[in-house]
């Protein structure tokens, strides 16, 4: 959604961001500007809108972004939605209210839910800027991810390396095992020499991809260059870049998680 106060001012979008770990079932959300986040519990159909801080839209500046952590249960509806869904209703609560009778029901497939929830609050033809998105929550089972927490010490590339293999054979992804091992020991090397002393987190996500994660206390962002012939480092990341299908980084309160995602052989068959 676009704000402009004046014919002059900045143009503005509004956002709501939200970053969930099937791991953990933590959810981590920071809003820009005025859209509404609706929590609906699986088993009982208790709404819950929880109070995020609000932040600028995106593009006018001004106080940073906080965000806010949640744990969510497996199944919980999660409905992220603009006000111009509300815009019909007397006012905002009675148009919250009409909101959490149909996302209380939540019955049937998701886009039938959205429908259901678009119809009941805008009746009729629809002329202002409406979103919604609806998902549920679930848990990975514990066969499709693996975790290790590592000293900070340069013995622990060696010894993560290998286990990251053994666990990679015991998956069957014997085609990817020396291209993860060489992006682990790349990312706890970097941990090990820059974050400080306290201890790194790895973790592999099998789930259509293959998501590689190492997380250290450490805020620095990472820094891809291009090493010029006769550096002796410096190459570490451009490789990765070259080997992965996609990677990033993402901060939390404690530090910052760098991620890749490397795209997994198709099985065999007819």
């Amino acid at each position: 959604m676009l704000y402009r106060a004046h014919a002059d001012a900045a143009v503005g979008v509004s956002c709501l961001y939200a970053v969930y770990d099937p791991v953990s079932g933590e959810c981590s959300m920071a809003r820009a500007g005025e859209p509404v986040l609706a929590l609906v519990e699986a088993h009982t159909g208790v709404v819950d809108y929880p109070n995020l801080p609000p932040g600028p839209p995106l593009g006018i500046g001004g106080l940073p972004y906080q965000s806010t952590e949640v744990d969510l249960a497996p199944g919980t509806l999660v409905a992220l939605f603009t006000g111009g869904l509300l815009q019909a209703a007397d006012d905002r609560e009675a148009g919250l209210a009409q909101l959490s009778q149909v996302l209380g029901e939540s019955r049937g497939s998701l886009e039938e839910l959205c429908d259901r929830a678009v119809a009941t609050l805008l009746p009729g033809a629809v002329d202002v800027d409406a979103t919604m998105l609806l998902v549920r929550t679930r848990l990975l089972a514990p066969n499709r991810f693996a975790q290790w927490a590592l000293a900070p010490d340069p013995a622990a590339v060696a010894a993560i390396r290998s286990a990251v293999g053994k666990q990679l054979g015991d998956w069957g992804l014997h085609d990817v095992v020396f291209t993860t091992e060489l992006i682990v020991s790349e990312l706890v090397t970097n941990a090990i020499r820059y974050a400080g002393g306290d201890p790194i987190q790895v973790r592999l996500i099998r789930e259509g991809t293959l998501t590689c994660e190492v997380s250290d206390t450490g805020h620095t962002a990472p820094n891809l260059r291009h090493a010029a012939s006769d550096d002796e480092g410096g190459r570490g990341l451009f490789i990765i870049a070259q080997m992965t299908h996609h990677w990033g980084t993402r901060y939390t309160s404690t530090g910052k998680t760098i991620w890749t995602e490397q795209d997994l052989p198709q099985p065999e068959g007819p």
